[in-house]
């Protein structure tokens, strides 16, 4: 909620709800990613964005409805901007996904928290029907994308005709969700970077002969 100065020195609260609901959604985010959704706490969340319990229930009319906001919005909009932008505009997909592997935070704090996605999959897929279509939604729409792009890079000679691109895309996103899961279980960044390189010599793999 914005303040600004009345005419005549008093300070009047300006309605943002737009705002205040993505500052809502983004400190939800962390906090979730930091301490699970079953242990995330309302009261930090607010603390975190100075907005009052009444105004997060105007919004988000429970703590469910908080979390599958997060699914489909910060979540699904970053696995969005890292992985399926660029493989809908990349010349060559097989380029396009090892930059996008070797991409990947080595940072100790980063592989520590591991992925969102995953972490919530882990938690909450047998706990709520409704957390788990969200998340099996998005692990669907990542691996289409995926597929899509191989395809692409089959019809133009850059992928290998031979190679089912539904079972690459399948495995890529499974080893690549299980390296990071790996690395975050063992808190070692090694584990992680032994995995992006094993990742990254199997997609040369699936270049087409020359």
């Amino acid at each position: 909620m914005l303040v600004r100065k009345h005419p005549k020195g008093r300070k009047r609260r300006t309605r943002n709800p737009e705002r205040t609901r993505k500052l809502l959604l983004q400190a939800a985010s962390r906090e979730v990613h930091k301490s699970g959704f079953q242990n995330a706490g309302l009261d930090t969340i607010l603390a975190a964005t100075g907005v009052t319990k009444g105004a997060l229930y105007h919004h988000f009319r429970s703590k469910k409805a908080l979390g599958y906001a997060i699914v489909e919005e910060v979540i699904a909009a970053s696995l969005r901007d890292k992985w399926l932008r660029p493989v809908r505009g990349g010349a060559d997909p097989i380029d396009t996904l090892i930059g996008i592997v070797q991409a990947t935070s080595l940072r100790p704090e980063v592989v520590r928290a591991g992925c969102p996605l995953n972490n919530l999959a882990q938690e909450m897929s047998q706990r709520d029907e409704r957390f788990r279509r969200r998340l099996a939604n998005l692990f669907q729409e990542w691996q289409e994308g995926i597929a899509a792009a191989l395809r692409g890079g089959q019809s133009e000679g850059r992928v290998r005709r031979d190679l089912d691109a539904n079972e690459a895309a399948s495995f890529l996103v499974a080893a690549y969700e299980g390296y990071v899961m790996l690395a975050q279980n063992a808190q070692d960044v090694k584990v992680l970077k032994v995995g992006i390189k094993n990742i990254v010599g199997w997609l040369q793999s699936l270049r087409a002969p020359k």
